[in-house]
């Protein structure tokens, strides 16, 4: 699976965060879970901390897996 790539965050005034992927929004954390997704960014892989947060970790194989036989129903 390829790494992810294409998120971003902004701290806004009230403390809140948003993330985004691609321009869009993926996501708003506030109050502790704010502060406790800036201490993983900052000690960790940005983009995969933001993706794991985000649930938007796992892009490749579900569009293929929706087309295997056994999906198909």
């Amino acid at each position: 699976m390829p790494k992810p790539h294409g998120f971003s965050y902004e701290q806004l005034g009230d403390h809140s965060v948003v993330i985004t992927h691609q321009g869009r929004a993926a996501g708003t954390l506030r109050g502790g879970r704010a502060e406790k997704f800036l201490a993983e960014v900052e000690s960790g892989d940005a983009q995969l901390v933001m993706a794991r947060w985000t649930g938007a970790y796992k892009f490749g194989n579900e569009r293929m897996a929706k087309n295997h036989p056994r999906n198909r129903r």
